[in-house]
């Protein structure tokens, strides 16, 4: 069997090499480490990878070979049925193609939930307590700085969460002991008990009443500057945005402006449009709390998600599906 079929590497495994290798005993292993989007086509094109049926795409394969668009997936291998995607965002992947050609792709959303949840509750405390001018004034032996102002407490604020999916339940959970009031917004209605207490608001009432807003929600054509100009008008004055989902769902000049405007108070972000690019007005606002994409930049998080990528590509190359699925596919392997 190991000799008939292959699962393809892109990119590097990190912290489970030894488990990729463990699938040789399923189907035979090859790797694509480093290389050009032109050079793995004409790789895809010339037959070397025919008897792929399943890919573990790293989180980094993007700059080995380019977004896996349309273009890329008519030349994925002719008997590819699986991508097992290293990231809970795959808004690089062109899912409708695949879904064309009966690839069927999964992420790892469960994998991330805690450590992004973490990081918006750091940006959350940070920006509620203007932190970025003492943070760096410290360190110039500048104490406080100069424009040092009071900050606000999290407790007895509202608490909003566009996107109430895995990531979005780990931030209501640590939000919670802080005092803070939970309110949320999906396109459906959670059940009972994986609200938690939180209450299902609209989509304008959740703009209108939370002192906090956290973005947690995937990108698609659906939700890019899913926060812009007239979303920023109905908000709060004084609102703080958090955003560790991706840089697109904001509008990010429009962000400025209403940070300028003194509309949106403050702002944790993670996250930006045109990473590793950052609009010049966000770099130069000290209410603006800024971090490089590290969401998920801890070691048991990584490997946790290196997991879950070989549970995948194990579940599919068996026959038994994709454990986490992407959901836009209705998976029928």
């Amino acid at each position: 069997m190991a000799g008939s079929r292959a699962a393809l590497l892109i990119g590097e495994i990190t912290h489970c090499r030894n488990e990729w290798q463990s699938l040789s005993s399923l189907v035979s292993l090859k790797e694509y480490a480093s290389g050009t989007r032109k050079d793995f086509i004409q790789k895809c094109q010339s037959g070397e990878y025919d008897d792929v049926v399943g890919i573990y795409r790293s989180n980094e394969s993007t700059s080995v070979t380019g977004p896996f668009d349309r273009e890329m997936v008519q030349a994925l291998p002719k008997n590819l049925r699986y991508i097992a995607h290293n990231g809970a965002g795959y808004d690089n992947i062109d899912v409708p193609a695949c879904t064309e050609r009966k690839i069927w792709i999964s992420s790892t959303p469960i994998a991330v939930n805690d450590a992004t949840a973490d990081t918006a509750i750091f940006l959350m405390l940070g920006a509620l307590k203007r932190v970025t001018i003492p943070f760096t004034a410290v360190r110039k032996g500048e104490w406080r700085g100069k424009g040092f102002s009071l900050g606000h407490d999290p407790k007895g604020k509202t608490f909003g969460i566009l996107g109430m999916g895995g990531i979005g339940r780990a931030c209501a959970e640590r939000a919670k002991p802080f005092g803070m009031s939970i309110q949320y917004h999906n396109r459906n209605q959670l059940p009972s008990e994986q609200e938690q207490g939180a209450k299902y608001v609209s989509f304008e009432e959740l703009l209108k009443t939370s002192d906090v807003l956290s973005l947690n929600l995937a990108l698609n054509a659906n939700t890019r500057h899913i926060i812009s100009t007239p979303q920023f008008q109905i908000m709060k004055d004084g609102i703080v945005i958090v955003n560790t989902a991706r840089g697109p769902i904001i509008d990010e000049a429009a962000l400025v402006k209403a940070m300028k405007s003194g509309k949106v108070s403050a702002c944790g972000l993670d996250v930006f449009e045109e990473e590793p690019k950052i609009h010049p007005g966000l770099l130069e606002d000290p209410s603006a709390v800024l971090l490089p994409h590290i969401g998920t930049a801890t070691w048991e998080t990584q490997r946790g998600m290196e997991l879950l990528v070989l549970e995948n590509l194990r579940s599919g190359i068996e026959g038994k599906g994709l454990v986490t699925g992407v959901p836009e596919q209705k998976r029928q392997e």
